[in-house]
């Protein structure tokens, strides 16, 4: 995956894209295919076998689509291998569910998770991060090397045992990038799908039975506390693991990838101070998490195009985050950049829960980066993610040098 965009737009046929296509993703050039798409055609309808989905590309387009969940549901699944396919947790979890239901399970949880509440956790995991990169130099892989950090922030808020983190990582792995080879069982992409989903889903039933019998006053209590299902409370430990898995690994990743690329990693980490607007920067520019899916509820239209009522809608955020009309200058990585939302977590109702965590750990990740080492190169191939969800780099092989 390119990114930036490297193919002639003018000469790329739409006709001729599968957006569904997880190897886009990994060794295409999805940006300059989305830019042909707001340039020409910014919802376009992508056939899927017997199915379909609306591709929005467009800041405007999905920002609207996000916010009104009255005419665009998230209980018909939020994901594209969710597509055709009932969504089981409707109503239970907080991803799956909309307004007025959802307060009744966002609200508790999102207190857990406001900044004044991850705060007191600051310092703890400023030391794992710090041991973590303290132990890297010379020649090593930056993606891989940091893959534990997700859970070093929320597996301590979860009571999930630094044992089970690698664990826990494979079966994400599996859950949102079951096309990877590295990540794929041999019967094929939907029997990875499923086994990531039993494996994981059977752990967290275990961990949430170990916390009915000794309550530890963390997120699993407080979702235990909730007026759902005992699978209800699995599905929401899902979705808080699967958005910490995708944004506070691979946008520092991604971002180191492309600092290399253009020479800036001494100009950004000479200029600390402006860590707080570069780790806002960062995540717009990388979003991690490649699509959201929706469901219209009626008959509607999104820039022209008749939308039917249970139509599915993906809004492609990688493209949304870059639209010209609204970031000038979208693909260039500027740490300087202000006042201009993004949508790398999500808006409206449901809005990313777990936004201040990412920011904190991001922000924590990016000054100790900055502060251990004096530069990197890159030693390698850049190697993506196959997958249509995460848009992320497995593989950036690196010769780091310590300060």
């Amino acid at each position: 995956m390119n990114l930036v965009p490297s193919t002639d737009v003018a000469a790329i046929d739409l006709a001729r894209i599968d957006l569904s296509d997880p190897a886009l993703y990994a060794d295409g050039d999805p940006h300059a295919v989305w830019q042909a798409m707001r340039e020409r055609e910014p919802v376009r309808w992508q056939a899927v076998d017997s199915k379909g989905f609306w591709g929005v590309s467009t800041f405007d387009g999905a920002e609207r689509v996000l916010s009104d969940h009255a005419t665009f549901s998230s209980t018909g699944g939020v994901m594209l291998n969710m597509l055709g396919r009932p969504e089981p947790a409707q109503g239970q979890q907080f991803s799956a569910t909309d307004p007025p239901e959802l307060a009744r399970i966002r609200g508790p949880l999102q207190r857990d998770l406001a900044m004044r509440a991850v705060q007191q956790h600051a310092a703890v995991v400023r030391d794992h991060v710090r041991d973590l990169l303290g132990s890297l130099s010379g020649s090593f892989d930056f993606a891989t090397a940091i893959s534990p950090l997700p859970m070093a922030f929320l597996g301590p808020l979860m009571g999930i045992p630094a044992q089970d983190w690698p664990l826990i990582a494979r079966l994400v792995a599996m859950s949102v990038a079951e096309h990877d080879p590295d990540t794929a069982v041999e019967e094929g992409p939907q029997a990875t799908l499923d086994r990531g989903h039993r494996e994981l889903f059977a752990y967290l039933l275990n961990l949430s039975v170990e916390h009915r019998k000794r309550p530890r006053g963390d997120l699993v209590d407080t979702l235990l506390a909730l007026p759902i299902s005992a699978g209800g409370v699995v599905a929401n430990c899902y979705s808080l693991i699967l958005g910490a898995a995708a944004s506070i690994a691979h946008v520092p990743t991604a971002t180191l990838a492309e600092l290399l690329r253009t020479g800036q990693y001494p100009t950004w980490a000479a200029r600390r101070a402006l860590i707080p607007g570069a780790v806002e920067e960062a995540i717009r520019w990388t979003s991690p998490a490649g699509h959201f899916l929706r469901t219209a509820t009626q008959d509607t239209a999104i820039n022209g195009k008749a939308i039917a009522a249970g139509d599915a809608v993906v809004l492609w955020i990688g493209s949304s985050n870059r639209d010209e009309r609204y970031f000038p200058d979208p693909h260039r990585l500027n740490p300087s950049r202000r006042g201009q939302r993004h949508l790398a977590f999500g808006a409206g109702a449901h809005y990313c829960i777990g936004a201040a965590l990412a920011r904190l750990a991001l922000r924590i990740v990016f000054e100790e980066m900055f502060q251990g080492f004096t530069s990197f190169e890159l030693a390698g191939d850049i190697v993506h993610v196959r997958s249509t969800w995460l848009a992320g780099i497995k593989s950036l092989p690196v010769v780091g040098r310590p300060r």
